[in-house]
């Protein structure tokens, strides 16, 4: 079975079995019908990937992987905070007329800052240090921007990426592995969403640095299932789950800034039916 979908359905088993209820609480989420949107919660859940075991997308139900790569790409590669720059409309609820989110997500990621080297941004830093000093331990993201946060339509949730690099014993190349770091999961909508999508960064950093991919490790402040949420996930998590699919990405492909979502695929991705009209919490 995929090891993604034994990861997913413990950690949905514990956060309903274990997790502590926000209901009569004061809660900043409403439902569409403007009701509170309570959740049952776990604090501070960790999980670990090895992508150079398998791609850890759910067969419990399908994970868009075009889609959530593309959202990715969006933030990492156009940097871009406009809605228009993206084919799927799961920002549209929180974006202005125009399209923007604001100084939020890509548009951090796409400020310059000065280093010794010169000026560049969050994801050029990365690169540069993924080939010139792989063994930092200064290899880092961040979204979370204190004075910027009035001005994002939305606070970021996955906020942050630590990588590390190591290497395996006999093996000629380095191991990227990387820590996501998400103050928020939103469990049933979005968490296999953001595992998948960061689990393609790691295997595109990983392929233009010259390194093998390594874990992804997802540390989660607040993991969490809306209380309208809890009869579909007990319904997901208690399908019978199916292989990992394999992943393929464009090993042509030795530039970051030239991934397009056409980039990526799953191979031999089998999965149970698509969990439909899930309402979303805003």
């Amino acid at each position: 079975m995929s090891y993604a979908d034994r990861v997913f359905i413990d950690m949905c088993r514990d956060i309903i079995d274990n997790g502590t209820s926000t209901e009569g609480e004061k809660v900043r989420p409403v439902w569409e019908d403007g009701t509170s949107a309570y959740t049952v919660k776990k604090f501070g859940v960790v999980n670990r990937y090895d992508l150079s075991k398998e791609f850890p997308a759910l067969t419990l139900r399908r994970t868009a992987i075009k889609s959530c790569t593309d959202e990715m790409l969006w933030i990492w590669q156009q940097k871009s905070n406009n809605i228009h720059d993206l084919h799927s409309h799961v920002w549209d609820s929180w974006a202005d007329e125009n399209g923007s989110i604001g100084k939020a997500y890509g548009y951090q990621l796409g400020v310059k800052h000065q280093y010794k080297e010169g000026m560049m941004d969050q994801v050029d830093r990365v690169i540069y240090d993924l080939k010139n000093n792989p063994y930092s331990r200064r290899i880092m993201t961040n979204m979370y921007v204190h004075q910027d946060l009035h001005e994002m339509a939305l606070y970021p949730c996955a906020y942050s990426m630590t990588f590390n690099v190591t290497k395996d014993k006999d093996s000629d190349k380095l191991t990227l592995n990387a820590v996501l770091n998400q103050r928020s999961s939103d469990v049933l909508t979005a968490n296999n969403w953001n595992v998948c999508q960061y689990a393609v960064l790691v295997h595109m950093l990983a392929q233009v640095c010259d390194m093998k991919a390594g874990e992804l490790v997802h540390m989660i402040a607040d993991a969490h299932i809306y209380d309208r949420h809890i009869p579909m996930v007990e319904e997901l998590i208690n399908r019978e789950p199916l292989p990992a699919p394999k992943f393929w990405l464009n090993p042509e492909i030795k530039d970051f800034y030239q991934f397009t979502r056409d980039d990526v695929a799953l191979i031999d991705y089998e999965t149970h039916e698509q969990i439909k009209n899930i309402p979303v919490a805003v």
